[in-house]
């Protein structure tokens, strides 16, 4: 009995833990308000904000996902390269870190960690990688 309880317990912290969550898609985890999650997707830039300056720099645009949802981008570009020939109607897809808010969500994490404790994430735009 106690091998298995230490197998279930392994079981639900694997599952917790990003790299792991990817059964559940984005709309489902904007309904649900989840957060934390590894996600992969794509969708077009509809609006390109401003850098946030503050702290670690960010690259911030949103994309419209295939099921109308908006999504945030926030992309490092301290510790990746920034995407220069962005525009409005273009294809962006990407490796990131969900985080729920009532606008449709949040991604981050589209980099690589330095520090190796967190699943490396990306960007792509018309064929080339941002890590």
């Amino acid at each position: 009995m106690r091998k298995l309880s230490i197998l279930i317990l392994v079981g639900i912290a694997l599952l917790q833990w990003p790299a792991f969550a990817q059964a559940i898609s984005l709309q489902e985890a904007y309904e649900s308000q989840k957060s934390n999650i590894q996600v992969k997707g794509s969708g077009i830039v509809v609006r390109i904000l401003s850098d946030d300056n503050q702290g670690s720099r960010h690259q911030k645009f949103i994309l419209k996902l295939s099921s109308g949802q908006t999504i945030l981008i926030t992309h490092n570009i301290d510790l990746a390269p920034r995407i220069n020939s962005i525009a409005n109607g273009d294809m962006v897809q990407f490796y990131g870190e969900y985080e729920w808010n009532s606008k449709g969500g949040v991604i981050h994490w589209t980099h690589h960690d330095p520090n190796k404790h967190h699943v490396n994430g990306w960007l792509k735009h018309k064929g080339n990688i941002y890590q």
